[in-house]
């Protein structure tokens, strides 16, 4: 597993309602899906990376966004996305307060994209 980086956990610390939480919750399970995958911040914003960018998180007023650089290609047979569906390469999930995420489904979304992320062929 890759090392924390800590302007994520001060970004984190400093959102004290219900984003903060869901963003702790959302890193562990990024973490723990896929250990591989290198923490970082880029555009003001927790990126998780790989052979490229895999997933991004960010914090806004009504809702968290989780992106999916390259979504299109993933298989998302539960329904998890839910914004961004008309874009060329990226997926993303809107969560808004008290919205449930089926963290198994999300689980399963991070490890196809460290899947697709791996393969020499992808285009970046």
């Amino acid at each position: 597993m890759s090392a924390s980086d800590e302007r994520i956990t001060s970004h984190i610390e400093s959102l004290a309602d219900w984003r903060g939480t869901l963003l702790a919750r959302l890193r562990q399970l990024i973490r723990a899906s896929g250990p591989e995958l290198v923490e970082g911040w880029k555009w003001s914003t927790p990126v998780w990376s790989g052979r490229g960018n895999v997933v991004a998180v960010g914090a806004f007023q009504d809702h968290v966004k989780i992106n999916f650089f390259q979504g299109a290609a993933l298989d998302d047979s539960t329904g998890l996305f839910n914004a961004g569906l008309a874009a060329k390469a990226t997926r993303a999930i809107d969560v808004h307060e008290g919205d449930e995420l089926n963290e198994a489904a999300f689980k399963a979304l991070i490890r196809a994209a460290v899947a697709l992320d791996r393969q020499p062929t992808r285009k970046r």
